[in-house]
């Protein structure tokens, strides 16, 4: 299940929700309880350290050494 960042917009409140990917309705807010919660944009996390055009991992050019 992917985490997902939410903002409160009665109350303003930042909180992140482990979500399924199918879930349709937002989590009430945490500090409000308000269900005037958006899903915010965020950035996608990679643990492979490469350029990401490469498949087999062995890319010369985005090499971190």
């Amino acid at each position: 299940m992917p985490i997902y960042e939410y903002q409160c917009k009665d109350c303003c409140e930042d909180f992140e929700r482990l979500m399924p990917i199918t879930a349709k309705t937002a989590p009430d807010c945490p500090k409000c309880s308000s269900s005037n919660v958006r899903k915010k944009i965020s950035r996608i996390a990679s643990g492979k350290k490469d350029c990401g055009s490469c498949s087999s991992g062995s890319c010369h050019s985005c090499s971190t050494s």
